[in-house]
């Protein structure tokens, strides 16, 4: 009985010493993910490791137990259990949680500590490019995804709108200032990073109310993980209004180049800077709660007005000071962007002034483009600065087939063991868009808790058999083609794009849509044979029709090019009865296509449009918010923005009712044309396909459905039938 209770003390101080693992929290976190099995497992805490996050997995008398420091450590050790002795697998497209009725014993101790203190997820451009329209239930899910991912150190900037308002409103501004000022929905990543104003607004109170509160709900549930969320700070960006309302305060005008405005920021050296960011940071802590982590860019993608690096110094002094006024313990996280988006400008010199002005323990870098072009190594670690290994890997939330896997697989445990890494202290997910290529985002949180390089090959064989159910050889031969293709891209921003999302044009690319592969696209047909001869045995696995429909998708979207181009030989040549030919051709691979993408969830316009009317309470808000849905995906801005297809998305709905619009349109300006013996008029196209799209943005209809349409393995079996032979031939 004594060694009962002394054990029951030394459990009660570990939890008080260590994070409290919460038996109530973390039995309705298991309940959430395996629905009705919570009773087979039993909760024990344990200490850090060297002030990091550490778990077991053991058995005893029928119980699987789950030992943790805090929750987030509790829910990897379910990972791990799903995933190495039942193969299941939890995902964004496709989950696989086909469980025995008796759970697979635990035999032996599995003990499993993390070398990183932090594991970072989320860019500002996911909150919009992605998560704009997400409700409750949605960011349930995706924190307890984080958990099981062992992800601790989530940017959650959702609801800071709502902070502005109260703080702008407090030093005199009116509603209708601060209407000029709040961007739409879709918009508030670059509303956040300085780069526009009001472009998709006004912003409904009703928005700003809502999201204030789905803040408190995204905090509570990171918080009792033991997750420490990364909030927001002030990085100058004010009003338009701020200039009239303080005529002394140096403000200056500064543009993104992308179209938009002018925006205004205020100079860091002005007094007024300190008084903003303390009161904002203050007004901050009072509603949402901190945990210290700031993020600020006040840069990103403009320009300081000078290189010198007395300026850069006193000016991070600045920001910095405008966090620690309020919060002496603030730590500033800052995204390394800037330092490869406009290395011209950021050299050595002026890196390290902007650096060596903050304190080195209140300061984290995300070097955020690691696995294609790392800044760590060419700045001597950021010069002694904690800083975070990071995967970007999505641009814009485009939908394509793309990843640097082998990179992923083997370069944090590099970096980590290089004794040039200096203070590397995590490893981070920094993707623009999320739900797309789940296989890589699982790879990269492999390293979570390990410090050794995976094995790639070896490792996407068992993903296979967990996200399929079970093994199968032909899968697992496709899965070792996506690797060696798709997986192994090079250093383009993001997967290569198809033709048939770019405005109708007969060049092999345009702006915003390059469609050169960096791999063979037979081999990659070879991995779509395969996947189709192995759809008898796999069919009911949900991760397997995503993988399906996802190849497929991306076998037609590649033909497309071939087929356009042998059109802009036709047309070239005056042949119309072949430019019909392949111009019917290339709108009936469209209509294909949007047929298959209708089969998934994944892949619907009308889910992201429909998501978006929900949270309007009136007609004007659901209208305000399908423009922001609606726009984002297709212009990003007015007609004539410069970011037009940026945030491409292949998607059933988005290809038959706008890509295909557009190219039919321009396939009829091209028959008038060779009928009437005349030229193509180029610009007077121009004009009719922006007036049309802008229109398209300005639409409201029930056009879209958010509902599957047809089964995802008879259609990609349906279309392999179609075209097998025809694309054979384009190789």
């Amino acid at each position: 009985m004594k060694k009962h209770l002394f054990t029951l003390i030394i459990l009660s101080l570990s939890c008080y010493s260590y994070g409290q693992v919460s038996q109530a929290d973390s039995k309705a976190f298991i309940e959430r993910v395996i629905p009705g099995r919570s009773g087979s497992f039993l909760i024990e805490s344990i200490p850090q490791e060297n002030g990091k996050d550490v778990f077991e997995l053991d058995g005893k008398a029928g119980k699987i137990i789950l030992r943790g420091n805090n929750g987030l450590s509790i829910a990897s050790a379910l990972s791990f259990y799903l995933k190495h002795y039942c193969f299941c697998d939890i995902g964004w497209n496709g989950t696989n949680l086909d469980l025995p009725v008796n759970l697979p014993p635990v035999t032996k101790r599995i003990h499993k500590n993390t070398p990183y203190k932090y594991r970072y997820y989320l860019n500002y451009c996911t909150f919009n490019y992605s998560m704009s329209w997400w409700d409750w239930d949605r960011w349930q899910k995706e924190i307890d995804w984080m958990a099981l991912n062992g992800i601790n150190m989530p940017l959650a900037i959702t609801g800071e709108e709502a902070i502005w308002q109260g703080v702008y409103k407090s030093m005199g501004f009116t509603g209708k200032q601060l209407d000029d000022f709040f961007c739409g929905p879709a918009y508030f990543s670059w509303f956040w990073m300085g780069n526009l104003d009001a472009w998709g607004g006004p912003l409904p109170q009703h928005w700003m109310d809502t999201h204030k509160t789905l803040q408190k709900k995204i905090l509570e549930r990171e918080r009792s993980f033991g997750m420490t969320p990364v909030l927001s700070s002030f990085t100058g960006h004010v009003p338009p209004s701020f200039k009239d309302r303080f005529p002394s305060a140096k403000v200056k005008k500064t543009n993104w180049g992308a179209g938009f405005p002018d925006v205004y920021i205020l100079d860091p050296e002005d007094p007024m800077f300190e008084t903003v960011g303390k009161k904002y940071i203050e007004a901050q802590t009072a509603e949402f709660g901190t945990d210290h982590l700031y993020s600020a860019d006040t840069f990103n993608e403009n320009d300081p007005p000078t290189n010198d690096s007395t300026y850069l110094d006193k000016m991070s002094k600045k920001v910095f000071h405008s966090m620690t006024v309020a919060d002496p313990k603030a730590v500033w996280v800052m995204q390394g962007w800037m330092f490869h988006y406009n290395s011209k400008f950021w050299q050595q010199q002026q890196i390290k002034a902007l650096l060596n002005a903050v304190p080195d323990d209140q300061m984290i870098i995300l070097d955020l483009y690691s696995e294609s072009h790392p800044v760590w190594n060419r700045t001597e670690a950021y010069y002694g600065k904690p800083w975070i290994w990071s995967m970007l890997q999505n641009f814009g939330g485009n939908i394509s087939l793309f990843g640097r896997m082998r990179h992923v697989a083997a370069d944090p445990a590099i970096a980590l063991h290089d004794p040039e890494s200096k203070n590397m202290t995590g490893i981070g997910v920094t993707p623009e868009g999320i739900e797309q290529n789940p296989a890589l985002f699982e790879l990269m949180l492999e390293n979570v808790w390990r410090d050794t390089p995976i094995d790639a090959d070896a490792w996407a064989k068992d993903y296979a058999r967990r996200r399929y159910g079970k093994p199968n050889q032909s899968a697992d031969e496709a899965w070792h083609i996506l690797l060696n293709t798709v997986y192994s891209s090079g250093l383009t921003e993001g997967g290569p794009e198809s033709i048939i999302v770019a405005r109708p044009t007969l060049k092999k690319s345009v702006d915003r849509v390059l469609t050169k592969l960096d791999y063979d696209p037979e081999q990659l047909f070879k991995a779509w044979y395969l996947l189709v001869h192995a759809s008898d045995s796999l069919k009911q696995s949900d991760g397997f029709q995503y993988d399906l429909v996802d190849v497929t998708r991306q076998v037609l979207a590649n033909y497309a090019s071939p087929l356009q181009q042998k059109l802009a030989v036709a047309y070239n040549n005056r042949d119309g009865v072949l430019s019909k030919k392949y111009s019917a051709a290339f709108l009936e691979l469209m209509d294909d296509m949007d047929d298959l993408l209708s089969t998934r969830k994944d892949f619907l316009l009308g889910k992201w449009i429909n998501e978006a009317r929900a949270n309007g309470i009136t007609e004007q808000e659901k209208n305000l918010y399908e423009f922001n849905a609606r726009d984002i995906v297709t212009l990003w801005g007015d007609k004539e923005s410069g970011l037009s297809e940026y945030s491409n998305r292949q998607w059933a709905g988005l290809i038959k009712g706008y890509y295909k619009q557009r190219w039919a349109m321009f396939f009829k300006q091209m028959d008038k044309a060779l009928a009437a013996g005349v030229s193509f008029d180029a610009k007077e196209f121009d004009k009719q396909v922006k007036d049309w799209e802008w229109k398209w943005v300005n639409t409201h209809d029930d056009t879209y459905p958010d509902v599957i349409k047809g089964n995802a393995v008879s259609k990609s079996k349906q279309l392999f039938e179609k075209y097998h032979s025809i694309i054979q031939q384009s190789f």
